[in-house]
């Protein structure tokens, strides 16, 4: 399998190597969320009345679903469309499968052989009946409900609660006959949260039904899934989630199904927990971080919907890296404590009185382009007197044109500066901004460049520490699927950032941009055509390129040319680079992630230098999960 050959490189915590050997052994029962030895911890602390364990199994009680009363609803074909609606029996299948791993859960810790036939109940209910699931949630809702059922299911199965082998058909006739099919090939084109419930449920398949084809497909999708699934695409470098512009409840989901999903590997001897150097380790503290009122980076605009609300998503992953692993997780560690929930209960062993000191600090994001587009102030100290300052509302073309040729800088203030037209560059122009406040918006009924040479050999031009927006609003949509979505359909505009291109074969000399951001472009983020003694230095091109040959950066014909410090992530279609015909290129400590394409495309070109560069996630290049070269 692919992904074994990864897994040899992981530092390993769980308690089996991850090796060829070791991923076709027998799967141990009871193995998912936890093994037997944990389900007896949990016991062994409920019945002693041991905080937080007992607020945690209390919570549980008062549950409606936590009832010997529940009656499940079974329904032939659920129905759940877009954010529940429409709804026809989805409601009643979520509920019935919190209930039935609820009832396993009591009665695991009571020994009350009335709450095993009521799980066995519950899951024999919607065994015989469930025929279909339909519309635009079916998988998502065969993600959320599958590993309850099935963490249930192993619980009853290795308790001798009286549910016999033979029994289990009807688990199996719902899970392999009508959820498998449905979610075998994952829905990465979804937001993150999506797959990430898939992989916890198809995680749990594998176990339950001893199947190593399906298990070893979801360990496979989380080290390497591309678009929005798998840990390098949904948990950034910097520990930004993909959906951290979205909001913090999906955002925390995403993160939580992922932890579910690596604690049923980890039950089983994979480690996934440590993939990429601890990545999921650093989307929870980045996220916790956030959510407890700090401020944290963030490529686009971190939502602040459901800031300071905490889902029950938290111990768990403290457990692992702080008791298991010995490494400090300060903000998870506040933010579990606001939470005494299930996962508290069933998978959180605690700190021993004499635990020793975490070995390892806490998990540090790449210092990798970490500066690159514009900052929340300029990188530069405030112009010269000379300089002709523009503020918001006036022109930016007319500024430019008063130069009349000559040297000179244009000094933009704060603002959405909406262009009536492209904007044209001279040569001697250094066109600058006081940082991710300026915003430059070409009129959204325009297509093109937003910026372009028009038809002129420049040279000697600079544009810094300001933002380009390429989309067709200046703020974007928070969902970032719904705006790739809307960029990707036919007929979209195609709009560029900039456009530098010399008609007459001579080339352009001496631009340099730094500091600069562009994103949500569906054509390609920044051209550069025949020129030499090019310098892209601590930017951002992030969500550029939807339609076919775009990229986020394109050079043509360009010799000379240093990209340094800089990020360029997340083209829909394209490249993070794509070089054609240049020479004598160095491309050193970028982050180049989350592409379509390659990292660096290159036709006909000689002479580039590659050093210090973080590439991962990029589906051309199908590399290691985490890259550096």
């Amino acid at each position: 399998m692919k992904y074994q050959l990864q897994l040899l490189v992981l530092l390993i915590s769980c308690p089996l190597s991850a090796s060829l050997a070791a991923a076709q052994k027998p799967f141990v029962h009871p193995g998912m969320y936890q093994s037997r030895a944990d389900l007896e911890f949990m016991k062994k602390k409920v019945l002693a009345g041991e905080q937080p364990w007992k607020d945690a199994w209390d919570r549980l009680l008062r549950a409606s679903y936590s009832s010997l009363d529940f009656d499940p609803k079974p329904t032939a074909h659920v129905i759940r469309g877009a954010y529940g609606r429409p709804s026809i029996g989805s409601n009643e299948l979520m509920a019935s499968a919190k209930a039935a791993y609820s009832q396993a859960i009591q009665w695991y810790v009571t020994a009350d052989k009335a709450h095993a036939r009521k799980a066995i109940d519950i899951i024999d209910a919607w065994g015989p009946v469930l025929q279909d699931l339909s519309l635009n949630d079916a998988k998502l809702l065969v993600g959320w409900t599958g590993h309850d059922f099935l963490n249930a299911a192993e619980i009853l199965r290795y308790s001798h609660s009286g549910w016999e082998p033979k029994d289990t058909e009807l688990l199996r006739r719902m899970i392999v006959g009508v959820y498998y099919p449905l979610t075998k090939d994952f829905f990465p084109e979804a937001n993150g949260n999506w797959d990430a419930a898939i992989m916890d449920t198809m995680l749990c398949n594998g176990v339950f039904f001893d199947d190593h084809a399906v298990f070893d497909r979801a360990v496979d999708h989380y080290l390497h899934g591309h678009l929005n699934g798998g840990i390098t695409h949904y948990v950034y470098p910097s520990g930004q989630c993909q959906e951290s512009t979205r909001d913090m409840g999906h955002t925390q989901l995403g993160l939580g199904e992922m932890a579910q999903a690596c604690q049923v590997a980890c039950t089983q001897g994979i480690d996934l927990y440590g993939a990429a150097d601890n990545r999921l380790a650093l989307g929870f503290e980045y996220t916790a971080k956030y959510l407890l009122g700090e401020d944290v980076p963030c490529e686009g605009f971190i939502s602040p919907i459901g800031r300071g609300r905490f889902s029950d998503i938290y111990y768990l992953v403290y457990q692992h890296y702080r008791f298991d692993r010995g490494i400090d997780m300060p903000y998870t560690a506040r933010a579990a404590q606001k939470t005494h929930g299930l996962s508290t209960l069933t998978m959180f062993r605690g700190d021993a009185p004499d635990a020793p000191p975490p070995k390892f600090g806490p998990p540090k994001p790449s210092p990798i382009a970490a500066q690159g587009g514009a900052m929340p102030v300029p990188s530069v100290k405030p112009p010269p007197l000379a300089a002709v300052v523009v503020a918001q509302g006036q022109s930016i073309q007319e500024a430019i044109d008063h130069l009349q040729g000559k040297p000179g800088s244009i000094v933009l203030a704060k603002g959405v500066y909406e262009l009536p037209a492209r904007l044209h560059l001279s040569s001697g122009v250094t066109l600058a901004g006081q940082g991710d406040s300026t915003i430059l918006w070409l009129d959204p009924k325009l297509s093109g460049p937003a910026i372009e040479s028009t038809g002129q050999t420049l040279s000697d031009v600079t544009i810094r520490d300001l933002v380009i927006e390429g989309a067709t609003t200046s703020r974007p949509h928070t969902d970032p699927n719904a705006d790739r979505r809307t960029r990707s359909r036919p007929g979209a505009p195609r709009r560029s950032g900039i456009l530098f291109a010399s008609p007459d074969g001579n080339p352009s000399s001496n631009l340099r941009l730094e500091h600069l951001t562009v994103r949500n472009c569906t054509d390609t983020g920044v051209r550069i055509d025949r020129a030499r003694d090019v310098a892209v230095v601590a930017c951002s091109f992030t969500d550029n390129g939807n339609l076919p040959d775009t990229h986020n950066l394109m050079l043509s014909h360009v010799a000379r040319c240093t990209i340094a410090d800089t990020r360029l992530n997340n083209s829909p279609a394209g490249d993070g680079i794509h070089l054609t015909a240049c020479g004598d290129v160095t491309i050193a400590d970028d982050e180049i992630a989350r592409n379509v394409g390659h990292a660096i495309g290159s036709d006909a070109s000689s002479h580039v230098r590659t050093e210090g560069n973080l590439t991962e996630g990029n589906e051309a290049d199908f590399a290691t999960p985490t890259g550096r070269h």
